[in-house]
């Protein structure tokens, strides 16, 4: 796997700890926790929501979704 994509796995699995342990979030917040752009985060949330890990309850805010997830580190 390249580095690239390993490092971006990596903060994606950071992102979704960051909200589950938190319960819910604002975009702002996953912005100021991780020091990346907006749009990077957006992105991270895209492939997140895809794959039903998160979902919006209202706008610009993220919770995780029931779905069973095994974290490995």
């Amino acid at each position: 796997m390249k580095p690239s994509t390993n490092r971006m796995l990596t903060r994606i699995k950071s992102i979704y700890m960051f909200i589950f342990e938190r319960g819910t979030v604002t975009t702002q917040q996953l912005v100021d926790e991780f020091g990346i752009t907006p749009r990077t985060i957006q992105r991270d949330l895209n492939v997140l929501s895809y794959n039903d890990l998160v979902s919006s309850p209202s706008r610009g805010k993220w919770t995780t979704t029931k779905r069973k997830v095994k974290i490995s580190s």
